[in-house]
């Protein structure tokens, strides 16, 4: 990769109910993603966090109606969309540091600007599918790719004044654990490219990583990995707020971010819902960064 790593952190923890995600970002600076690029030969730069609404602690905690912290995601995901459209109009790669995963309504809304058929790999326990009527919890981080495709309120779908980010059939997900019924029905419906853990356990992740570049690669002109450490099985990866047994190991992941980098078909990402009030001596920032480092190019000799 010949493009400037551009790293903006997302310190938003308005799209669910758990203290801590915003300091996700900082807890992969600590762990050292900065040095770790470097070191692997990559020119990176650090362009901060994006602004994010104040944390009023009564109202955050509390359960509202509708759509939970709506103007304050909304807010949000507008500063992040013009940020990381910035990054790539710069030729920038944008990693974006999380945050919980309602940052990339903003995001993918920016990546999305640029390409006319993007495409989108989003590994992850969730599908984050989910439509407000849906949706019993009225949580965000449940909902951003049903957004992105062009579904959900109004105004986050027409972010940007322009609808859907990315079509259904350039969806891929990987990982899947845990769906609601509306989010299954979807999928069935739309005939989305799924990878649940059981299709992993039979076939392996080279198989699914390598079928998921194929079925990409001729119909996308960019692609944007949205990676959720959640993912990853929290016996490994503690620190992350939505828990779900029974997930894909870090070395599987490890391997996942070392086929992705060689395809070359990855043009932004995100790393997201790292907490490191959840989790054990900053492990899993650690694991965040160890995997940015194989999806960079990293190699043992």
């Amino acid at each position: 990769m010949n493009k400037i790593i551009e790293l903006i952190g997302a310190p938003t923890t308005f799209g669910q109910k758990k203290l801590g995600v915003d300091l996700g970002p900082d807890a992969i600076r600590y762990a050292g993603v900065l040095p770790r690029l470097k070191r692997i030969g990559h020119e990176v730069i650090d362009a901060g966090n994006v602004e994010a609404p104040t944390v009023d602690i009564e109202k955050f905690m509390s359960q509202q109606e509708g759509l939970q912290n709506y103007e304050e995601i909304l807010t949000f995901s507008k500063s992040l969309k013009d940020k990381v459209s910035e990054s790539i109009r710069q030729g920038h790669f944008p990693v974006i540091l999380g945050g919980d995963h309602s940052l990339a309504i903003g995001s993918i809304s920016g990546v999305a600007e640029h390409y006319d058929d993007l495409g989108i790999i989003w590994y992850d326990a969730h599908g984050d599918l989910n439509v407000p009527e849906e949706s019993p919890s009225g949580n965000m981080h449940g909902m951003p790719l049903r957004i992105l495709a062009g579904e959900g309120d109004e105004k986050f779908v027409q972010l940007g004044g322009f609808a859907p980010k990315v079509k259904p059939e350039n969806i891929v997900l990987i990982g899947m654990r845990d769906l609601d019924f509306g989010e299954r029905e979807y999928i069935k419906k739309h005939q989305i490219r799924t990878y649940t853990m059981a299709d992993i356990d039979e076939r392996g992740i080279r198989s699914v990583i390598e079928e998921s570049i194929a079925y990409l690669k001729d119909k996308t002109d960019g692609v944007h990995l949205s990676l959720d450490v959640d993912a990853l099985d929290p016996n490994e990866t503690p620190g992350t707020g939505t828990k779900v047994l029974g997930g894909l190991t870090y070395r599987e992941s490890h391997y996942a971010l070392e086929l992705l980098n060689q395809s070359d078909m990855i043009t932004s990402m995100d790393i997201v819902e790292v907490n490191p009030l959840l989790d054990v001596e900053n492990r899993t920032a650690q694991q965040a960064v160890a995997l940015l480092g194989s999806f960079f190019g990293e190699t043992l000799l």
